[in-house]
């Protein structure tokens, strides 16, 4: 099986930079900067959140880098990097959604959304539909959805990336296109 261009620059890039290149390291940023970009942006939800992640992850990267044994691994090894920056990221942002609920407990009296509130989006719009399924996965399905279909992860890829056998990676992704699928026809009239 023949490598991919990309993957051969990684490694030639990742061995460069290695030896104290800084115009490789810049290289090999701008090579995979926009791929862990779109993880970050699909396990956080916010495009600057997002940025906010990948840059830490990229710090983390360049005080990592002399240390990565296989240049080859470094697609694999940066994801994991990115995702364990993105899960840090999520779980400081629910203990202070948690401390603002409880301030608000103790404070304001949370007035109901009436049901005029909500809009409801066009049904017919496939794309839409696909993408609110999306939105309303938990945060693991969604970054299985990410690594599979965005950036075009394979199983064992996956698999490295979130620590899992192959084969489960292979039985949540069913899963997943089951709850997709579940989410879509509950939405359609």
């Amino acid at each position: 099986m023949k490598p991919e261009p990309k993957q051969v620059l990684t490694e030639l890039l990742v061995l460069e930079a290695q030896g104290g290149s800084a115009a490789a390291f810049r290289d090999l940023h701008a090579l995979w900067c926009a791929d862990l970009r779109r993880l970050a942006q699909g396990r956080v939800g916010r495009p600057v959140a997002a940025d906010e992640v990948a840059h830490d992850a990229w710090l983390d990267i360049a005080r990592q880098l002399p240390r990565l044994e296989d240049p080859a691994c470094f697609p694999r090894w940066a994801f994991r990097i990115v995702e364990r920056r993105s899960a840090d990221w999520v779980r400081r942002e629910m203990q202070a959604r948690r401390r603002m609920e409880r301030v608000q407990a103790e404070g304001d009296l949370l007035t109901p959304a009436s049901p005029g509130d909500v809009r409801e989006a066009d049904p017919r719009d496939e794309i839409r539909a696909v993408q609110r399924a999306v939105a309303a996965l938990p945060a693991g399905q969604r970054e299985l959805v990410k690594l599979y279909y965005e950036l075009g992860r394979s199983t064992a890829e996956i698999a490295e990336i979130i620590a899992v056998p192959a084969g489960t990676v292979k039985s949540r992704l069913f899963a997943v296109r089951e709850t997709l699928r579940h989410l879509i026809e509950r939405k359609q009239p």
